[in-house]
């Protein structure tokens, strides 16, 4: 009969329950776990910015060292030769890079434009989608081979044009993604109160959507011309390098070899002479210059504005 008692729920409830943890306890082990985690942050954004900070302190004290009004002004030096200069690959580079700019961004935003306003769950959309963001991990190498096979070999010259088109087709995923995604942040309030005013559905993409959302397609616009300016392996089949100005008396030579300087760095980097070395360094330094400007801006016309 003891056992019976014992076992009874009337004596299972008169049986004390462990005691909980005291919400003082609960409140320091959450501010431990979360010292814990914010420490581990730190750690890891400052290994991760060691290579970082490694490159930037070569590039400052051995090309910065070079850096003059001449390596601007002047032309690659042959082999044996001193001074010299990039002036016609950072020319060179600005012409392609606008190129590929002038055919990406529009057809880009025009994509994006279907696929957030006008079609977004067509098969099509879809298929764009899917094309966009396989075109996102493409070799870089691959798009020189394509712009190669469309453009050197129609035009049967290597040219400023064709390199365009390899960074054009490099640029073209990344304009229409962010723009996109740009579009879709549009507050749908804003487009319904337009849509109840009377505007028609271009209007409230040119009058609203567009302006309301240019912020963050000029933030993906910037980050594809970012990426263009220091691509190498697609200039190596479509523009391949020169030692002379793009502008010859006057006249664009845009149908002929084009420098660059991505191209210029990956020439001389191999080179046995010290002076092409010392301009290999400094047209890197300028060319991390250029992306890191390039960055900022997109920064600061990224911020949102709604």
């Amino acid at each position: 009969m003891s056992a019976v008692n014992l076992a009874h729920p009337a004596n299972a409830m008169n049986t004390p329950l462990p005691a909980a943890p005291s919400l003082q306890h609960q409140i320091e082990g959450r501010a431990l776990r979360s010292i814990l985690l914010t420490s581990l942050a730190w750690v890891s954004a400052l290994l991760a910015s060691v290579p970082l900070i490694s490159v930037l302190y070569m590039l400052i004290t051995r090309g910065g060292a070079r850096l003059n009004l001449e390596v601007f002004t002047e032309l690659p030096p042959a082999g044996f030769e001193l001074g010299g200069g990039f002036g016609n690959a950072l020319v060179g580079t600005f012409v392609m890079v606008i190129i590929g700019a002038a055919i990406a961004i529009p057809v880009g935003i025009m994509a994006a434009i279907f696929l957030a306003e006008l079609g977004p769950y067509s098969r099509l959309a879809a298929l764009a989608r899917f094309a966009a963001k396989t075109l996102t991990g493409l070799p870089s190498i691959l798009a020189g081979v394509f712009a190669y096979a469309m453009v050197v070999l129609t035009t049967g010259t290597y040219s400023a044009p064709a390199g365009g088109v390899a960074l054009a087709v490099l640029m073209l995923p990344i304009v229409v993604l962010t723009a996109e995604e740009a579009m879709k942040m549009v507050p749908k309030i804003m487009k319904d109160a337009a849509y109840g005013m009377g505007s028609t559905n271009t209007q409230v993409i040119l009058k609203v959507v567009l302006p309301t959302a240019m912020p963050a397609i000029l933030t993906g616009v910037m980050l594809a011309v970012a990426r263009a300016a220091g691509e190498t392996a697609p200039l190596l089949f479509t523009a391949l390098f020169s030692n002379y100005w793009i502008v010859d008396g006057g006249h664009l030579a845009a149908m002929s070899p084009t420098a660059s300087l991505a191209v210029l760095i990956y020439n001389f980097s191999g080179m046995p002479f010290d002076n092409q070395l010392e301009l290999a360094w400094a047209a890197s330094l300028v060319l991390v210059l250029i992306v890191l400007v390039v960055n900022i801006a997109s920064r600061i016309f990224g911020k949102p504005r709604f």
